[in-house]
């Protein structure tokens, strides 16, 4: 993504009171996100995750981050291998961005909706560009719907009551169905 890009520029500008952005932990990349390192496919099928991680996280481990743009151990992550792998992609066929461009203090910090379409509003709908879309949780399904973005819903990745086998299927069938 180019730096001029309107959707890089509304991420560096979006820093809600209460929420360190990624140029406070040392990742403004010239990327919305640093996962996109990973998943920043410009023509791929996006998939809009609930937030990038938290503060702390990202402070402690911005190292890797920086190289990989993602945490492979997490259990987002390693459902979302799963589901690549079941819908024979990889993670270059993808781009993967956030509902919510800032970082929460803690892991389980709730971010209110509020803020969360505000952040969608400013800086996620730029980067979708009539491509299909995948909202992973209610929160991305909340965002989506409120800005009226065609999308299929799936369980988000780290989400209670799904094994890591059912998550990964839901999201490969989406996947698939996209690319149908």
């Amino acid at each position: 993504m180019k730096a001029g890009h309107p959707a890089l520029k509304a991420r560096r500008a979006f820093a809600p009171t209460g929420y360190a952005t990624l140029i406070d932990v040392g990742l403004d990349l010239d990327m919305v996100s640093p996962y996109q390192i990973a998943c920043g496919n410009p023509d791929g099928p996006v998939l809009i995750t609930y937030n990038y991680l938290d503060e702390h996280t990202a402070r402690s481990n911005a190292h890797l981050l920086k190289t990989l743009g993602y945490l492979p151990d997490m259990l987002f992550n390693r459902v979302l291998d799963r589901a690549l792998d079941a819908a024979g992609m990889q993670r270059t066929d993808l781009y993967v961005t956030h509902a919510f461009h800032a970082l929460p203090p803690k892991r389980s910090s709730s971010v209110p909706q509020k803020l969360v379409e505000e952040s969608f509003d400013t800086v996620t709908r730029h980067e979708i560009n009539d491509r299909p879309v995948i909202a992973l949780g209610k929160s991305a399904t909340r965002a989506c719907k409120r800005f009226d973005i065609a999308h299929a819903s799936v369980f988000h990745p780290s989400a209670r009551g799904l094994t890591i086998a059912e998550k990964a299927q839901r999201i490969a069938e989406a996947l698939k169905r996209l690319a149908a």
